[in-house]
């Protein structure tokens, strides 16, 4: 009897410390006031460590080494900052550490970093504000060719109604090696640019959607019967043309789906790096299918290697394309960016068959301060007639 009583014993207490470890972190407090953005776009940033050696901040422009108080609370001014979005992190005696005093976090392939905007400028648009919303939907759909179902993620403007009459043109928006359908709507925040663009009535009332760019994943990290993987940017390496030569399956799930304008007219394209050579492809091999292309810093790849102007087969897709040539062919790129040399011979390339486009070039490198900047410039430009 003593030993079912104690048997008993042992269960509830087992059960009541579940239960505690089950409970929500109600108690949990943050401590500290950090990051601070100053008056003069400046940013402090402070964290406790006080049996630390040697405390850095990382991703604002440079490193920046801290000094510690008599509490042991570590902390650093940075000199003014450009309005932008910036992804930062702490180092701790060669630990990377999130700002434990902030919430706010963002991934980009295996890294997450803790996040803070400065406000002003594009940067006012980076932020959600007190505007109609649209509504963000996780979206699976089958693709024969690739053999697998394929999730991505669609935005759809406010007052979309699937019920209603009134049809809307697509922007089809794609990451860059490594990334996959969260990319865009998170670290790129096109979700808040699309509100406040529209909002502002500056941007056509629009669907975006942003698919898995990679062709032999089927979705973002922990999405899968993969499991909780550790993402790579090697993740991203499929056979050259997959996943181009399967995007009209992405196409017609949409039309199918969605009330959206089936036509040229009605759909654009664009994406970065690795998804600017999709938009690339993709537009190039279905030259009636977008009638606005959107390469940022892109990988114009052909066959795996860059552009020739003796490459016939090129020649051939390039003059079927522009025949009846897209009303917005738009290239961007920072002066920085290690595919400049490539942009720069494609550009080259276009001016000597005297082909149409619009040409955007930056200052810094390949950054997402570039892409979110070229969709807050690209979108304004789309479906307006």
């Amino acid at each position: 009897m003593k030993i079912l009583k104690l048997s008993a014993l042992i269960a509830t207490c087992l059960l009541t410390s579940a239960s505690v470890l089950a409970q929500e972190a109600l108690n949990y407090k943050i401590s500290g006031g950090s990051p601070i953005v100053n008056d003069d776009s400046s940013i402090t940033f402070s964290v406790k460590a006080p049996f630390a050696g040697i405390v850095k901040v990382n991703g604002v422009g440079e490193t920046l080494e801290m000094t510690k108080d008599s509490t042991g609370v570590w902390s650093v001014t940075t000199e003014p900052l450009s309005p932008d979005l910036y992804t930062y992190s702490f180092d701790i005696d060669g630990v990377r550490t999130l700002d434990p005093a902030n919430i706010y976090t963002a991934r980009d392939i295996a890294a997450l970093s803790s996040i803070v905007i400065v406000p002003g400028g594009n940067a006012d648009l980076y932020a959600v504000k007190d505007v109609p919303h649209g509504n963000v939907s996780k979206v699976w759909y089958d693709s024969p060719s690739l053999g697998m179902q394929r999730r991505m993620t669609v935005y759809t403007p406010a007052g979309y109604d699937p019920a209603g009459s009134r049809r809307y043109p697509v922007l089809y928006l794609l990451h860059g090696m490594g990334g996959d359908e969260n990319a865009w709507s998170e670290l790129g925040r096109a979700v808040a640019i699309l509100d406040n663009l529209i909002a502002q009535g500056k941007a056509e009332p629009m669907i975006v959607v942003m698919p898995n760019g990679n062709g032999n994943l089927a979705a973002a990290p922990g999405e899968t019967g993969r499991g909780l993987y550790t993402p790579k940017g090697e993740d991203s390496v499929a056979e050259y043309g997959a996943f181009e030569k399967s995007f009209p399956e992405i196409v017609d799930y949409v039309d199918s789906h969605y009330l959206t304008v089936p036509e040229k007219s009605g759909r654009a394209i664009a994406g970065l790096s690795m998804g600017g050579g999709h938009s690339w492809r993709i537009s190039l091999w279905n030259p009636d299918m977008f009638d606005f292309v959107g390469l940022f810093s892109a990988a114009v790849r052909w066959n795996g290697s860059g552009v020739s102007e003796g490459d016939e087969e090129l020649n051939e897709a390039l003059a079927r394309q522009f025949a009846d040539a897209p009303s917005l062919y738009w290239i961007a790129i920072g002066k920085d960016d290690f595919l400049f040399d490539l942009n720069k011979d494609y550009r080259v390339m276009l001016d000597n068959l005297s082909l149409p486009y619009e040409y955007h070039e930056s200052a810094g490198g390949h950054t997402w301060t570039n892409w979110r900047d070229y969709l807050t410039l690209f979108l304004p430009r789309l479906f307006r007639r």
